[in-house]
């Protein structure tokens, strides 16, 4: 017995230790006028709320209305924000200058990880106060978006938005064909690269190429894609995003009728470009700390669009070109012309667009509806602002809707109004105190302006658009 003593004594003080440090994380919060009060473990405070799990589950609990006992308070002076972010390790790349930028925004001073796992701190300038701890954990999507759920994580870097996740478009990217800098095929079609990529093209030369072997190389995270493509293989195929094309040849994409595809920012964002990848970040159901709120606030400013840019990803700022500029959709809508019967509505189309400037804001929609998609939710959420704001208050503004063709000439410019309609009565709620005089006006064209074939789902899809374009504001 006398042995089994000292045992049952480290026993009895590690259990004794465990529930200390237990009860040094509970805290009570007593609402100020004394009538409820609610114990628990200690997660987190952020400077305006508490967070604590309790016999109830998770809280969140706003310190303004109540007063904190126990051993786990917190400095309220001196709040420290904790923000997981979790998800695509690839697209993670654009946080380290989106928080710099955030950093120099708010006044802070910023000490970068030493190494991958460590955090990112932004400090108070002179106390040096660590006020917020930035981490990432690289995830694949399904245990990223688990962790957010879970309260291991705050936000979700992905390359997908789900519908049951509210998602913010952080970027834009695209995926691109690349090959070495020597190879001499001028352009790939869509057809092309996708019988390549399924494995069904051996050889260049099945595709207007040198007699040479195709290989397509699934490439890893992080690969160096000119020694990829260059060093390893000069007869390579890949596709990667634009942001991380490195010194490989972008391989100029066409669809099957010979539609250049160009992946220009300008094309990018207007999701002219059939494979833009948006990059999202995802957000819980619940409420997040106020550093992290400010955070997404400032992901839409102009600051953190020069960040993004400078990344080498598409950001989402404003900007507009002259639809002069636009010659070869003419050509297109020329070439895809079905009968001499469209050349009225060409003639209008091109009087309309004389003088006129399209903005890279173009609403496109899912597949059969009126709905419009995630990246067309945001535009609209951004154009909203931009007239509430009165950015926009010299131009006039023209929804231009378009259509897949059917071959019915009436049909197609009916279903072109009524898209550029739904466009409309979407954007007005979002800022209902603006004045009708800056609502964009509406106007349809059918299918005279196609931007690919319409033999293909996605050539019907990149049709089926409304177009922002702007014109100076008549004088009153």
């Amino acid at each position: 017995m006398g042995r089994a003593w000292p045992a049952f004594a480290l026993c009895g003080a590690l259990i004794l230790g465990w529930a200390a440090a237990a009860r040094a994380q509970d805290i009570t919060l007593t609402s100020r006028d004394g009538a409820l009060a609610v114990s628990g473990q200690f997660t987190s405070y952020d400077g305006e709320f508490f967070r604590l799990t309790s016999e109830f589950g998770p809280l969140t609990i706003a310190a303004e209305s109540v007063i904190c006992d126990g051993p786990a308070c917190p400095d309220l002076t001196a709040p420290k924000s904790l923000i997981r972010l979790t998800g695509d390790g690839e697209a993670a790349q654009l946080l380290p200058p989106l928080i710099a930028a955030f950093a120099r925004a708010r006044g802070f001073d910023l000490r970068a990880p030493d190494r991958p796992d460590a955090p990112t701190l932004l400090l108070q300038k002179g106390s040096q106060t660590v006020l917020a701890e930035f981490t990432f954990t690289p995830r694949a999507p399904e245990p990223a978006r688990s962790a957010m759920t879970e309260l291991a994580a705050d936000m979700v870097v992905a390359r997908f938005a789900p519908l049951d996740s509210p998602a913010q478009v952080l970027a834009l990217d695209a995926l691109i064909p690349i090959v070495a800098t020597g190879n001499p095929l001028p352009r790939i079609s869509t057809a092309d690269l996708a019988a390549a990529l399924a494995g069904d093209v051996q050889n260049w030369q099945d595709i207007g190429g040198p007699d040479m072997p195709l290989v397509v190389h699934g490439l890893d995270k992080g690969s160096d894609l000119a020694v990829a493509l260059a060093a390893r293989d000069p007869w390579a195929l890949a596709v990667t995003g634009r942001a991380n094309a490195g010194a490989a040849r972008a391989l100029p994409l066409a669809d099957s009728c010979g539609f250049v595809l160009n992946p220009s920012p300008q094309s990018v964002k207007s999701e002219d470009y059939p494979l833009t990848l948006p990059i999202y970040l995802l957000t819980p159901q619940r409420r997040l700390p106020l550093m992290a709120r400010e955070f997404l606030e400032f992901i839409t400013l102009p600051a953190a669009q020069v960040a993004i840019a400078q990344a080498g990803y598409v950001a989402r700022n404003f900007e507009s070109a002259p639809l002069a500029n636009d010659g070869a959709r003419l050509i297109n809508a020329l070439n895809a012309a079905p009968d001499e019967g469209a050349l009225p509505l060409l003639q209008r189309l091109a009087a309309a667009m004389d003088g006129a400037e399209r903005a890279a804001m173009t609403f496109r929609f899912e597949d059969c509806t009126s709905d419009l998609d995630v990246i067309s939710q945001s535009n609209l959420a951004a154009l909203a602002q931009l007239i509430a704001a009165g950015a926009l208050a010299d131009k006039a503004l023209i929804l231009s809707g378009f259509t897949a063709s059917t071959g019915d000439a009436d049909a197609d410019l009916a279903t072109s109004q009524g898209l550029a309609a739904s466009v409309l009565a979407a954007l007005q709620p979002l800022a209902p105190d603006v004045d009708a005089k800056y609502w964009p006006s509406i106007d349809a064209f059918g299918a005279a302006l196609p931007m690919a074939w319409d033999t293909t789902g996605a050539g019907k899809r990149l049709n089926r658009r409304v177009e922002l374009w702007l014109r100076p504001a008549p004088l009153p």
